[in-house]
């Protein structure tokens, strides 16, 4: 038996707008892959035949691999082409099956799509999908157990994407994954429903196997999960724990490119730990904001306690010596037309040399959708849209091409000054959008 997996093809931002190429010093900005093919094809039986496909380098002239099951991971914005896909191989009798995020949270639509769907965590009914396949027994629907225990799973196969690289596309980075789950609720983000509101977290031989893989291999590791284990004191222990094992590890020097975390974890933290990350190797934070109460009161109401929290926040990363990337999000409620201003002064002020833009996206399953579908505010279903470079819902306090136009100049005028930017910088791109 033969499965190919596909990871759809979607649009990034410079895909959508063009033109931000010519404002933006960047090399590669289309970013290493999901972990969720990686996931499923390491638990896929040993005498079964895979092979990977990424569906953004292939040659549109080019067919199909053959196979006897064609698998694809899906989130909102590949939805528009999986679809695609999924309809051109039933089309000619070959059987599709689809998870991820998307399909989990929307079924019946991805059912119009697949011959089967995984709902859930993939990785603990994957092997009963495969069995079913090569029974020629496919159910429509696979339900994954919500908070199924991390423990006994082999770290992903990334070895499928390397095979997929060339010399226009080479990412430096992977994903690593230390734990699953998250106990918040953010308005914009579904991963409690799909992961489970409870963290769980990955075996040490799996960190240590996978942290093998990023050495061998010269890669570096995105640590971008969710950041909520930083709240809790036990899961805390536990991170600080991982931290010494990358100062100790004995395979080599293990390097990451970045870990994600947001605003109030910074402030929150003591110094001896943000010294401890430091140590560790971990140069740059992934600063997402947006979704926690300092960047939404400091950028959408310009609230002078809550920006100078925020300057606090970027002065605490620059003393510690790691560089704060700033992800600003535009379009939350709370957002009026200054928000645009607000954030471009902000980064003179605090001398960000990187940063990046993202309008607010209600994606399916998140309470965003929830409350904005109740208010009939959505515009546009276009999941390809659903990239957080295009304006799909009504704002509340300003007009969607105010929302867009707002959102392009923030690309433009942020990097006018800072041409200077080198393209490439220890080793690292230094955008990916």
């Amino acid at each position: 038996m033969k499965i190919l997996f596909i990871y759809p093809g979607f649009e990034r931002h410079a895909q959508a707008h063009p033109e931000l190429l010519q404002w933006v010093p960047c090399d590669e900005y289309l970013g290493p892959p999901s972990l969720g093919i990686a996931d499923v094809a390491a638990v896929t039986p040993k005498d079964v035949e895979v092979a990977y496909v990424d569906d953004r380098l292939r040659d549109s002239s080019a067919g199909w691999p053959e196979a006897d099951l064609y698998a694809m991971s899906v989130f909102t914005p590949a939805a528009t082409r999986a679809f695609a896909i999924g309809d051109e191989l039933r089309a000619r009798g070959a059987r599709v099956v689809m998870g991820g995020v998307f399909p989990s949270l929307m079924p019946d639509e991805a059912a119009a799509h697949a011959d089967a769907v995984v709902i859930g965590e993939g990785e603990a009914v994957w092997p009963e999908v495969v069995a079913d396949a090569r029974a020629g027994a496919l159910r429509p629907r696979y339900q994954s157990p919500i908070g199924a225990p991390l423990g006994e799973l082999p770290p992903p196969r990334l070895d499928l994407y390397l095979g997929a690289e060339n010399d226009r596309f080479r990412p430096d980075d992977y994903p690593f994954q230390t734990h699953r789950g998250c106990p918040l609720a953010c308005d914009a983000c579904a991963v409690p429903r799909v992961t489970a509101p409870k963290i769980r977290f990955f075996s040490e031989e799996y960190l240590e196997r996978t942290a093998d893989f990023f050495v061998q291999h010269g890669k570096l590791a995105s640590l971008t999960e969710d950041t909520s284990f930083l709240f809790m004191s036990g899961a805390r222990r536990r991170f600080r724990q991982f931290l010494r094992f990358l100062r100790e590890y004995k395979g080599g020097t293990f390097r990451a490119s970045y870990i994600g975390i947001s605003m109030p974890l910074v402030e929150s933290l003591e110094d001896e730990f943000l010294t401890e990350v430091r140590q560790s190797g971990i140069d740059r934070f992934y600063l997402v904001g947006g979704f926690d109460p300092i960047t939404r009161a400091a950028f959408g109401q310009g609230d002078p306690a809550a920006m100078a929290k925020a300057e606090g926040v970027i002065r605490r990363c620059h003393e510690h010596d790691i560089e704060p990337y700033t992800s600003f999000l535009v379009g939350n409620d709370g957002d009026d037309e200054g928000v645009f201003d607000r954030m471009l002064a902000f980064g003179d002020r605090t001398k960000l040399e990187k940063a990046e833009f993202a309008i607010a996206t209600p994606y399916p399953g998140t309470p965003m959708w929830t409350r904005l579908v109740a208010e009939e505010r959505i515009i546009d279903r276009t999941w390809k849209h659903y990239n957080d470079a295009n304006v799909v819902f009504r704002p509340a306090r300003m007009s969607p091409d105010q929302l867009q136009g707002g959102y392009l100049r923030l690309w433009r005028e942020f990097y006018a000054p800072r041409q200077h930017i080198a393209q490439l910088e220890h080793g690292r791109r230094t955008i990916q959008f």
